[in-house]
């Protein structure tokens, strides 16, 4: 089956605009759930994917990181992974890889998403491949975009090695002697953990953030996970109390340690430190003054959201879009994979589901208008070209 592209006016010099009814910007597991409901129910859609390769932001993780979840709550709607045990990094990206490949979703790799406009009642996407007129579109980038690192972090000895957790591999990235890890929450436990089993002098500073009760590779773990994760999907949500009290820590502040526990870091030698408030003769300084000496810096402090990209006014004062479970005030644009979009599973691979379902409300009952009414009153400055399916 042949689609119409057509070219909003954008100039003559422009290449004509490539026209798909939805459009979900994201290959991650956010894009590929909403991307199986949308094929699910016969929809027309492409998902643009910036990385070479579905999972490649798994991959580009360090090494030694394994899911939370088992493999029943690891797994997207459909097709589970086929894992017997907590997945590996490498494993959930060849998970991905396989889940779109199983469902024949039309992905589109290497094709960043460079701006979101409206045009008329639809959107103008520019991407690094040419430009896509739309209807809809769903936004399944994640919330966090962009790296978070305090500013006093320029004021650091040169000669002292900085790293974001982002651009963590393994313990090769280190300099010879003493490791900071900045941030003691799940990712800086993680690599806290990596450092001082690699021989390095390790210490760890920030605020512990709680910790989940029980080992979750113990016995009782396979009766206490399921209790857990019904509670963050369905008691602690925007439609609960307790759940809208829980909303702005857990935009804020992170999650409990879920695999690694304070236990753990002490017995491996990590030294747990204050906060760091600055940084005086080059050196970093906790909150009680002391005056830390490392070779390496490891900032696991986080991402801020970043939506820039999006020409329109979706954000909120805290820097979030702003939304109703996903679905924006601007006709049309939705979002997917947000942090606590709906419940504390929202970020999370068991929580997108849900999610997605209930925007399937909404993208059933707003059908796709092929010739929106920007393409109907201004037709002479419309370009029309015939272009091979995106299916």
């Amino acid at each position: 089956m042949d689609q119409v592209s057509y070219r909003p006016e954008l100039g003559a010099e422009t290449a004509p605009a490539e026209y798909v009814p939805t459009v979900v910007i994201g290959g991650g597991q956010a894009g590929l759930v909403i991307g199986y409901h949308l094929q699910q129910a016969g929809q027309r859609f492409v998902i643009l994917e910036a990385n070479q390769r579905i999972g490649d932001s798994w991959r580009k993780r360090w090494d030694s990181l394994r899911l939370f979840s088992p493999p029943k709550y690891a797994s997207l709607p459909g097709w589970p992974i086929q894992t017997k045990t907590w997945p590996t990094r490498d494993e959930m990206a060849d998970y991905l890889e396989n889940y779109a490949r199983h469902f024949d979703l039309p992905v589109r790799t290497g094709l960043r998403t460079e701006r979101l406009a409206r045009h008329g009642d639809g959107f103008l996407l520019h991407t690094s491949a040419g430009d896509v007129f739309a209807d809809r579109v769903v936004v399944a980038t994640g919330g966090y975009l962009d790296p978070y690192v305090p500013t006093f972090a320029a004021e650091l000895d040169p000669a002292i090695r900085q790293l974001h957790s982002v651009q963590y591999r393994n313990p090769s990235q280190f300099a010879e002697g003493e490791v900071l890890i900045v941030g003691a929450g799940n990712s800086g436990a993680e690599i806290a953990l990596d450092a001082v089993r690699s021989g390095h002098r390790t210490r760890l500073a920030g605020r512990h953030p709680g910790q989940v009760p029980i080992r979750i590779d113990s016995p009782q773990a396979k009766y206490v996970i399921p209790v857990i994760m019904f509670l963050f999907r369905r008691v602690l949500t925007l439609n609960t109390p307790m759940g809208r009290k829980a909303r702005g820590p857990a935009l804020e502040h992170g999650n409990p340690l879920v695999r690694t526990k304070v236990e753990d870091l002490d017995a491996a030698g990590v030294s747990r430190i204050p906060r760091i408030a600055g940084i005086q003769e080059g050196k970093p300084v906790t909150t009680e003054g002391q005056t830390l000496d490392p070779r390496t810096v490891v900032w696991c402090t986080g991402f801020r959201p970043d939506y820039r990209w999006i020409e329109l006014p979706i954000v909120g004062a805290d820097g979030h879009p702003v939304h109703d479970r996903g679905v924006s005030p601007e006709p049309g644009l939705f979002f997917m994979g947000l942090e606590f979009q709906f419940s504390v599973a929202s970020a999370t691979i068991q929580g997108l589901d849900q999610d997605a379902r209930y925007l399937m409300r909404w993208l059933r009952n707003s059908p796709a208008t092929p010739h929106t009414q920007a393409a109907q009153s201004d037709a002479s400055n419309l370009d029309v070209v015939r272009i091979a399916s995106t299916r």
